[in-house]
């Protein structure tokens, strides 16, 4: 406002703002993120892994990088306030670079083999992950739980399992799309196996809690350089595998969070329909065809009627944002996924209708 007084014929200062915002009762301080269930396939992929995670095999790991964690030098050292004792951090900072952690969780003592690296590009990922499965006798199967990134499901990690699994890698035009590599490296009859955590599902990694306590002791401090980084993040990694590990016990089962999805949708639609994006709203109608077709009854029925409801009157505007979508096979995918969805439901709402008639 300050930088463009014409736009609201003023400049106000910090303590006008302050008002205004508090006689209209407004808080963006207290906005949150959320992350958005997007992966159509994604219940499904959470039942797998609560499955393994309730009987889970002798050798099971969680992995995953924490990448760019930023290295800073506050300027001064933190202080505490004499009553609280509550940290007091100085906001200004030199940045001394980044560095990555890469991260193995064992899920049977909570021990964890963890390295720092520059970065974690596939040679750099291939080269530990080559490390922690050669620690191991080469007559066990290992399972190792990660994320989608793309190092994680590229040809040469492919190429990496088969070695490390003493089988033959299948040559790189029978594994040259995403599906297939993925399908392969899911395959259970070679020695190392790998589960993929859905989109937008970190959390169902353990790793991820690990990382949480490392970044609350470790790298919320202060550092001149990565040395002093590294120095620190050792000193605790070593501190952890002998003192503090622990297994981390999964108690979810994903009660509640079908409704949730499909609440969100309801939501969605009613607040903003046209500012769906195309390739999101695709998602989202796959997503929910794949809880109508496999998860009916953890959603009550009136939710159903009220997200076909609200699809109907949304539908105008809907097909209004197909019309204005230029990409011929995002137009073709959002098109199907709408129609298809619809005339499910529509079937359910007219045969609970029949059957209401009847009785």
């Amino acid at each position: 406002m300050a930088a463009n007084p014409k736009i609201v014929n003023a400049t106000p200062s910090k303590s006008t703002i302050h008002r205004i915002l508090k006689e209209n009762n407004l808080k963006p301080h207290q906005s949150r993120y959320f992350l958005h269930i997007t992966d159509p396939e994604f219940f499904p992929k959470m039942d797998h892994l609560i499955k393994l995670y309730l009987n889970p095999p002798k050798n099971l790991f969680f992995f995953d990088e924490c990448p760019g964690i930023q290295i800073l030098k506050r300027l001064v050292p933190d202080l505490r306030t004499d009553e609280t004792m509550k940290r007091l951090e100085e906001f200004e900072y030199i940045r001394n670079g980044t560095l990555d952690i890469l991260a193995f969780f064992n899920y049977v003592d909570g021990k964890v083999h963890a390295e720092c690296h520059a970065d974690h590009k596939t040679d750099t990922f291939l080269a530990i992950f080559e490390r922690h499965v050669s620690s191991y006798p080469t007559n066990e199967q290992l399972h190792y739980v990660m994320d989608n990134l793309s190092t994680h499901r590229g040809y040469p990690f492919c190429k990496a399992v088969a070695e490390l699994s003493g089988v033959g890698c299948p040559p790189e035009n029978e594994l040259n799309n995403l599906e297939k590599r993925v399908k392969w490296l899911k395959s259970t009859d070679k020695r190392i196996v790998i589960h993929f955590t859905p989109y937008h599902g970190s959390w169902l990694n353990l790793v991820e809690f690990w990382f949480g306590i490392i970044n609350k002791k470790v790298l919320n401090e202060s550092y001149g350089s990565a040395e002093e980084l590294k120095e620190s993040f050792d000193f605790f990694h070593e501190e952890w595998n002998s003192l503090l590990a622990h297994p981390f016990r999964w108690s979810y089962d994903g009660t509640g969070l079908h409704k949730k999805a499909v609440n969100r949708f309801i939501k969605m639609l009613k607040l903003a329909a046209n500012k769906l994006e195309i390739t999101s709203l695709t998602k989202q109608l796959r997503l929910m065809s794949n809880l109508f077709d496999n998860y009916f009854y953890e959603i009550p029925r009136d939710h159903w009627e009220e997200l076909f409801s609200v699809l109907q009157s949304q539908e105008t505007t809907i097909r209004h944002s197909i019309m204005n979508e230029e990409g011929p096979i995002k137009k073709k995918n959002v098109e199907n996924a709408l129609n298809s969805f619809l005339s499910v439901l529509e079937d359910y709402v007219l045969q609970n209708d029949k059957q209401e008639a009847a009785t």
